[in-house]
């Protein structure tokens, strides 16, 4: 908690020239920012999911099946639904405070086995 998930979030959405206010769907799940001319954005944070069915029930497969992006705080939680093509992005806070960011590209995983 509080490694800076939801800002590096905000700072992509910028890139993607999102004009909503980009903020942490905690007690939601999820939020949805628009952009214009193109397709919304998706944001979830699963921190509060205790069963994996919660995620399924509100219908995560159909977001992760659109042509929208989906950013995700705490994927973890639903390991076992997150498509094939997921880049995960670690970000771990160092001692002086100063963070790190760490990408890894499914595709070049998967190449280098």
């Amino acid at each position: 908690m509080g490694s800076g998930k939801t800002t590096f979030i905000r700072a992509l959405c910028h890139e993607m020239d999102v004009a909503d206010t980009v903020t942490s769907p905690t007690f939601t799940l999820v939020n949805e920012y628009r952009r214009p001319g193109s397709t919304p954005v998706y944001h979830f944070d699963f921190f509060r999911i205790k069963k994996i069915t919660e995620v399924l029930d509100f219908g995560i497969e159909e977001y992760f099946d659109s042509a929208a992006p989906c950013f995700m705080e705490w994927p973890e939680l639903i390991e076992p639904l997150l498509p094939r093509e997921t880049m995960r992005v670690s970000i771990t806070v160092t001692p002086d405070g100063s963070r790190i960011i760490e990408t890894i590209d499914p595709g070049r995983e998967a190449s280098a086995q």
